[in-house]
């Protein structure tokens, strides 16, 4: 939330207690109400004044019927309130930069919670119960991207960025780039060599391919999927490009292994990492997949109990495999949270979570191509065969910023603007200074697009419905009535 904002009343949470009397009068006998069921009940929403929140009639056209979610995720149903004190149900297009948890995953974790315990040295029950599901859940990380049972390790890391910060300590020389990569797989390496994009794909291949040819390069470390642009990269032609040269390739599928397959023995594939928060397992757990002799030759990533076999005063003799990178005690509610994601994507089946999100991007795009004053970011002229659910636009007029507020504050709607952390690939694609980006995922359905595209074209025509001030945290709105659910920790 914006901060230092002026609410209506006498400060920030002064709506909460107008909407907590008014859904106890609702119920029987007036039983007292958390804040949390405030915002989850429904008589408030049919008790407010009947504004349309979404998009004015004149932006309103009527569409094909479309797909409906594909998963269930925690976020269904939830209702957030707009300005001027209604609440709706909020659409979220901001998966791409953190997904919310699949509702297995969230069940699994709390069945697993009363039994979290210390790992791998404990005698009791909880204990071992606490190493057998971390254990098991490399196990199901391992068999879901294809690792090759002889050789991977699968490290457990915090996110993308903290697997590849990993790999970067064990890379014995050159690593090359392209400048459309996520600042995770862009910054960490201690000698980059950056390729820039070309036109197309095909001319972006071959000037990878000249550039390992020119100078040896120990690994090629390429995104699966553009975080702007949606556009997914060839990964098994980029492993043969970078073999062919003597070089080994890492594979940034923070975006692409929540919505394609990943087969890291079948494509050729060194080393992986990815996120379970992009994963709908948003519980502090990434991995890093790859060969373990880079690895068991690296520095320890963190000096610490677990990381060792002996410490003496005058030396430390560290352990190979998972346990020289996983010093300290792991996240284990993590792991299990992303094993649990994992198996869910396995069983919705590839070709399911393919068909849904092609035909709810097709309908964002061809969406977005029919608005006025809208320009879509693309990476690569010949990029459009294979791209995941991800929009980046820029306005014509305007500030992207504001459009982003008032998508929130006023339609409910979750998108992000910015650059998107790809600071070198937004400003060789863009034309203006920031974008703003829409992303799909398993939760998606028709009806959150077109509630997208109805209220953009609104806002577009005819500006913001309220006032906005622009603060360091962005645009705010000059006066937020919107109640903030009270998650005080005391």
């Amino acid at each position: 939330m914006c901060r230092g904002v002026t609410l209506r009343g006498e400060g920030r949470l002064s709506a909460i207690p107008a909407i907590r009397s008014l859904i106890a009068h609702t119920r029987n006998r007036g039983a007292p109400v958390t804040v949390t069921e405030q915002f989850a009940t429904r008589e408030a929403v049919r008790r407010a004044p009947a504004t349309q929140a979404t998009a004015t009639d004149a932006a309103a056209r009527p569409r094909p019927a479309g797909p409906g979610p594909l998963a269930v995720l925690a976020d269904e149903g939830l209702e957030v309130p707009v300005l001027g004190g209604r609440f709706v149900r909020h659409v979220n297009l901001d998966v791409a930069a953190s997904a919310p948890a699949l509702e297995v995953v969230a069940q699994q974790v709390t069945r697993v919670l009363p039994y979290y315990a210390s790992v791998h040295r404990g005698s009791g029950y909880p204990s071992q119960l606490s190493t057998s599901l971390v254990e098991d859940a490399r196990l199901a990380v391992a068999r879901h991207v294809g690792a090759r049972d002889d050789d991977d390790l699968v490290v457990f890391t915090r996110n993308t960025t903290d697997a590849l910060n990993l790999l970067a300590g064990a890379v014995p020389g050159d690593t090359v780039v392209l400048d459309l990569e996520h600042h995770a797989n862009l910054l960490p390496w201690r000698s980059r060599r950056l390729v820039e994009g070309r036109a197309t794909i095909a001319a972006t291949l071959d000037a990878l391919d000249a550039e390992l040819a020119r100078t040896p390069a120990a690994l090629l470390s390429v995104t699966g999927a553009s975080n702007v642009t949606g556009e997914v990269l060839p990964i098994d032609r980029l492993a043969e490009i970078a073999h062919a040269r003597g070089a080994r390739i890492a594979v940034d599928a923070a975006q692409l292994l929540p919505h394609r397959r990943v087969d890291v023995a079948a494509s050729g594939i060194d080393y992986l990492a990815f996120s379970g928060h992009k994963a709908y397992a948003p519980f502090g757990a990434g991995a890093l997949v790859g060969r373990s002799d880079w690895l068991d030759a690296a520095p320890a990533y963190l000096a610490g109990g677990g990381a060792v076999d002996a410490v003496r005063v005058d030396g430390v003799d560290w352990k190979h495999g998972v346990e020289r990178h996983e010093a300290g005690t792991p996240n284990v509610i993590g792991a299990v949270a992303l094993a649990r994601a994992l198996a869910e994507l396995d069983r919705l089946g590839d070709d399911a979570r393919h068909d849904h999100e092609q035909a709810l991007t097709r309908r964002l795009h061809e969406g977005l191509a029919a608005q006025q004053g809208v320009r879509v970011l693309s990476g690569f002229g010949d990029g459009f065969g294979d791209r995941l659910g991800i929009a980046t636009i820029e306005l014509e007029r305007g500030s992207v910023g504001l459009l982003a507020a008032a998508l929130g504050a006023e339609h409910g709607i979750s998108v992000r603007a910015g650059r998107f952390c790809a600071h070198p690939f937004f400003e060789r694609t863009a034309t203006r200074a920031n974008g703003l980006r829409a992303s799909l995922g398993a939760g998606s359905s028709a009806d959150d697009v077109d509630r997208f595209l109805d209220a953009l074209a609104t806002l577009i025509a005819d500006g913001p419905a309220h006032a906005y001030d622009r603060s360091p945290e962005g645009w705010c709105p000059r006066v937020d009535d919107r109640p903030r659910p009270d998650f005080a920790l005391a």
